[in-house]
């Protein structure tokens, strides 16, 4: 018997390794691309405004990805929709590099945003199977061991994702905007061959879906979702355009400074989410009354931001304190919701409530990309900070419907 459960938990433990490796190479090419496209074209001319555009299709197909990507992956398999995620990077970024600057400027847009959807559908695909995945990993009633590792998988992600906005600048320093896309295209193309080490069938329900199943039925994932929604969209109305913006252009910093910057912070955030479960007590599994408290206490911190920048403070100083205590806050709030929506949900349901769940969060950063666009061209930074606050307010509100 104690074979057996050795066994059981080396294959877990192998498969979960799988599983986050190829999510982490997916997410630093996730963050490079985003650097590169956002500080390229910056230097092209575009305003704010036509940047947060460039990223729409890449949000809206993260919408679209998630709500049938759950669908998908209980029908042929999460290996199927994890690898093709990939795959479908790989695409993404030998297209985008392809992109001429002698083209007109309206095909380049186009050409630019259809390259995004397709990075946004890889995206969206790869992080649902990635979790979905590790609630079907980890054995049934191992709380605690759920916890720590989708903390582990979503703040690694996130530190990688700071390191991608780090190697994007840089690779657009050293090798220009194209070549450094031709360069991630080939790594990550490498990873794909490590699909065959997962079992074909992971995920895999023997029934059909109807449509009407798509859409979650428990109430605490609805209202979860509804919470994500704002809470993923206060942070990328301000970090998302706003801010690398502003930093390039107010304070004139240079592309390895805002590439530096950027990746410090949301690799300190990924580090502190990661950190999350032995923080708030690992052995306790965290309840509905968690996530309130943290998303409370995040509510004042935008708004406060924005008061110090309006008293006259020095905005880097006032901005690298606010960031710190924004990270450090939300990365508890983003690690407890991670948490829940798989603790929520059965082994049955889980690609079905998962990607309904990622859908709310892929809403509310197309909903903070745009916004952080528009309302920094017409308003500046402030205006985006105090948006934050009203969108974390919200996801309080709704946090308050969610049961232990």
């Amino acid at each position: 018997m104690h074979t057996i459960k050795l066994y059981l938990n080396n294959s877990a433990l192998s498969n979960y390794l799988i599983v986050t490796a190829a999510y982490w190479g997916l997410t630093i090419t996730d963050g490079a691309i985003r650097m590169l496209v956002l500080l390229h074209f910056h230097t092209l001319g575009y305003t704010p405004t036509q940047i947060a555009f460039l990223f729409l299709f890449y949000e809206i197909f993260g919408v679209v990805t998630n709500f049938f990507g759950g669908w998908i992956g209980s029908q042929l398999g999460l290996r199927f929709t994890l690898y093709s995620g990939i795959g479908l990077q790989v695409f993404a970024l030998v297209i985008l590099g392809w992109l001429n600057p002698s083209w007109a400027v309206w095909f380049q847009v186009t050409y630019v945003m259809v390259a995004q959807a397709l990075s946004g559908i890889a995206k969206d695909l790869t992080k649902m199977s990635a979790k979905s995945a590790v609630r079907l990993i980890v054995p049934k009633n191992a709380e605690s061991r759920l916890f720590k590792w989708v903390a582990i998988l979503t703040g690694s992600k996130n530190t990688l994702k700071g390191l991608g906005f780090f190697v994007g600048t840089v690779l657009l320093e050293v090798f220009g905007f194209g070549n450094a896309l031709f360069i991630q295209a080939g790594v990550l193309f490498l990873l794909c061959l490590t699909g065959v080490l997962l079992p074909a069938d992971l995920g895999k329900i023997n029934k059909k879906v109807k449509f009407t199943e798509l859409f979650s039925k428990s109430k605490e994932i609805n209202m979860l979702s509804a919470a994500r929604f704002f809470l993923f969209g206060s942070r990328d109305v301000w970090f998302v355009v706003a801010l690398p913006v502003f930093l390039y252009e107010t304070l004139d910093w240079s592309f390895m400074q805002v590439g530096g910057y950027m990746a410090s912070w949301v690799i300190g955030y990924g580090i502190v989410q990661s950190l999350a479960p032995s923080i708030l007590g690992k052995e306790a599994p965290v309840q509905g009354k968690t996530i309130q408290v943290w998303t409370f206490a995040l509510t004042a911190i935008p708004g406060a931001i924005a008061i110090a920048l309006l008293c006259g403070l020095p905005a880097q100083i006032v901005i690298t304190g606010g960031l710190i205590i924004f990270g450090i806050v939300f990365a508890f709030n983003s690690a407890v919701h991670s948490y829940l929506v798989l603790a929520y949900t059965e082994d049955k349901d889980v690609t079905l409530n998962v990607g309904f769940y990622y859908m709310a969060n892929a809403g509310g950063r197309l909903l903070g990309t745009v916004t952080s666009g528009i309302i920094f061209q017409l308003f500046g930074l402030g205006a985006c900070l105090w948006i934050s606050s009203l969108f974390i307010f919200a996801a309080f509100i709704f946090s308050l419907q969610l049961t232990d």
